[in-house]
């Protein structure tokens, strides 16, 4: 078939029934594959990849097959036949492993008479809603996808919608147990299976189809095949390690000067403070009030002398009644919508106190993203905060219905995932420009190669409850293999604690168990008022008053402190240890900036060969020597850990040897989580266990 297939250069092109196909090299051992219906395929609006080194193709065609091989991946095309099918000749793509020849991937229909395995249904505008489909392994195991809350350390049998929400962040990369890393290039809104009969991806809307695919030995090969593709994270600044306190909300400088004044008189460490929402004069103004606020330049100055920085909250929505609403709509600086008024969510803001209709910048649009980063810049950066909190920056939308935006590159359906990969992109911009080389972003959400920002991804608004503190060792160690190493979680959970409430006052030592062993230890969250009564008969917290006001007006206090003098020391000790392996963790992340191998790692990822480990237990490997195995339970004094084959381990607390690949059951106690080191690191790393 002469006209079917063509080699030009790195790239593989397949022209049939009106179909465009084109595989090219991209990276090492990779392959970029990209569809339309028409004569050839089209760039992406938005794109995880970087441009690719250049690497050693070789590509043949034989009659009805083609291949092209990139490395340690091949891709292999046929014209297959389809008796009884709605087109009786499709080409079919498969990818195999050059080392071993075995099958990595391959494209298959649900149902011989259709639809095929690239489907491409006609939307308005020359968009198409895309499904593709692959076979399903009975074998195989699947990490990554960014950071799902389903709790899940598989993802095989789960189903995820790609779409980005509060807490539920869309990284569209996975790395297979067959020795494959998949990236979904697409920014649209849609869906991804993997059943146990199929694998699916569909986007709801797309110029066409963009995926990525490469091959490696073992789990660490391919993430770093991916980093290498996508970007390397840039170093960690030396104080992000270190203790982060945060509450909703800080209403003063006055009351966050007299928190970090604390601290520091109870000799407990501190690296940095956080100013939350509501520090502003209104949503879209991107300035302090002045008369909560009236000296920024003094409170940074403060905080920099007791060595604590600081990370203000700077959201992308805009009021209509901010002083530069009227301008950015003129200029189409805002998100539009396709149908009605343009606005996405309702939130309190103030002046009127109450809760307002709130639209979003434009972060597609350059100058839209000049003009927002020009304010955060002048008024923050410039007054001497130099770290940003980019909040709600999914964007947040209710309800979420992204086929009702218009943005300034096409409609919201087809690349709205994006959306806080380029608002993040133009506060590292801004941050380089203006030589803030130990600044960063926390940001609630991400898309696929945000982690070549200075980007710490948080979990966003959990509850604080024991099953999404479980959720969110699943949740860390998935970003952690979609490429993002710098992650926290809001210890203690965001939504409804209660120091009164003896559950949560042992939920909340556990999850700071579990801070102090993760990349970023930030304690956060609502915090009932202690004047409100911890129990109702529905389960449900009666505030009794409007809970928009419990917002607005703070909620409780989140210092170590304030949970009484016993939590205080058992609190206050933890924060010792993480002050101590602080160096420890200062390495892994300086191995994450060259590698792009995270701190946080799931067991399959560091003992691939050991498929036991493929069961998920809550454990999980933080640096290259300490199984951490967190309480994940309420009542518990006890921990079940299966202990991964190799090397010997050491329970840190006790000194206690145990065999590798044994179950073991383990006190512990409050204060002291299940850890253990392996034997042959045990003497290095002793004395950051003693001392405690």
């Amino acid at each position: 078939m002469p006209d079917t297939f063509s080699i030009d250069g790195n790239a593989l092109t397949i022209r049939f029934n009106s179909e465009c196909v084109r595989i090219e090299a991209w990276g090492k051992d990779a392959l970029r594959t990209r569809a339309r219906p028409g004569g050839r395929v089209v760039e992406p609006r938005a794109s995880a990849l970087l441009e690719p080194s250049a690497t050693k193709v070789e590509a043949s065609v034989d009659g009805k097959h083609a291949r092209i091989r990139n490395g340690r991946i091949e891709a292999r095309v046929r014209i297959a036949r389809r008796l009884g099918a709605d087109v009786q000749l499709e080409p079919v793509i498969s990818y195999f492993d050059t080392v071993t020849d075995d099958e990595l991937l391959a494209e298959t229909r649900p149902h011989f008479a259709g639809p095929p395995p690239r489907h491409f249904k006609a939307l308005a505008s020359g968009s198409f809603q895309l499904e593709a489909a692959f076979k399903a392994y009975d074998d195989e195991h699947l990490m990554g996808l960014g950071q799902p809350q389903h709790g899940r350390e598989d993802l095989k049998g789960t189903s995820t919608n790609l779409v980005q929400q509060n807490s539920h962040v869309i990284i569209p990369f996975v790395i297979s147990s067959r020795g494959y890393g998949f990236l979904w290039n697409n920014p649209a809104v849609g869906r991804v299976e993997f059943a146990t009969n199929i694998s699916r991806w569909r986007a709801e809307a797309t110029p066409g189809l963009d995926y990525w695919i490469t091959a490696g030995e073992t789990p660490e090969q391919i993430l770093r095949n991916y980093v290498d593709a996508s970007g390397y994270p840039p170093p960690c600044p030396d104080w992000v390690t270190g203790f982060w306190q945060s509450k909703l909300r800080y209403r003063s400088q006055q009351e966050i000067l007299e928190v970090a004044r604390a601290y520091r008189r109870r000799g407990l460490p501190l690296s940095c403070i956080v100013i939350d929402f509501f520090a502003w004069t209104k949503q879209g103004e991107w300035e302090f009030d002045p008369q909560d606020w009236p000296d920024p330049e003094g409170l940074a100055r403060e905080l920099e002398e007791m060595n604590v920085k600081t990370v203000v909250s700077v959201w992308p929505t805009v009021n209509a009644n901010s002083k530069y609403y009227a301008d950015m709509r003129e200029k189409g600086y805002l998100l539009g919508t396709e149908r009605g008024v343009p606005a996405m969510i309702q939130f309190p803001d103030k002046e009127p106190l109450g809760v307002h209709f709130l639209a979003y910048y434009d972060a597609f649009n350059p100058d839209a993203r000049d003009f927002h980063w020009d304010k955060a810049k002048r008024n923050y950066f410039d007054r001497g905060i130099r770290n940003f909190w980019l909040d709600a920056c999914e964007p947040e939308m209710r309800p979420a219905h992204a086929e009702n935006i218009r943005t300034y590159q096409g409609n919201g359906a087809e690349m709205l995932s994006a959306y806080p990969l380029m608002h993040a992109e133009r506060y590292a911009e801004g941050l380089t420009e203006s030589g803030a080389e130990d600044a960063v972003l926390l940001c609630r959400s991400s898309w696929a190669g945000g982690q070549r920002y200075p980007v710490i991804l948080w979990s966003g608004d959990v509850r604080s409850t024991w099953d999404d503190f479980r959720a969110q060792i699943a949740a860390g160690l998935h970003a952690a293999m979609s490429g993002f190493g710098w992650w926290a979680s809001d210890i203690g959970g965001f939504y409804e604690g209660h120091a009164d409430d003896s559950d949560f006052r042992e939920l909340l030592v556990r999850w700071f168990e579990f801070g102090v062993f993760s990349p970023v230890c930030r304690l956060h969250g609502v915090r009932v008022p202690g004047d409100v009564p911890h129990s109702a008969l529905d389960g449900e917290v009666d505030y009794g008053r409007d809970l928009f006001r419990v917002f607005t007006e703070t909620g409780g206090d989140n210092e170590i402190w304030s949970y009484g003098p016993e939590l205080e020391e058992i609190l206050g000790s933890l924060l010792k240890l993480r002050e101590r392996l602080r160096p420890y963790l200062g390495s892994a992340m300086s191995d994450y900036a060259k590698t792009g191998v995270p701190p946080m790692r799931p067991l399959p990822f560091a003992f691939p060969r050991d498929t036991a480990l493929r069961r998920g237990q809550g454990a999980y490997m933080f640096g290259p020597d300490l199984l951490v195995a967190p309480v994940l339970a309420p009542f518990a004094d006890k921990r079940q850990v299966l202990l991964p084959n190799g090397s010997d381990w050491v329970h840190v607390w006790t000194g206690e040897k145990h065999e590798a690949g044994r179950t073991v059951t383990v006190r512990a106690p409050v204060g002291n989580p299940p850890v253990f080191c392996t034997r042959g690191r045990w003497k290095e790393h002793r004395d950051l266990f003693e001392a405690a």
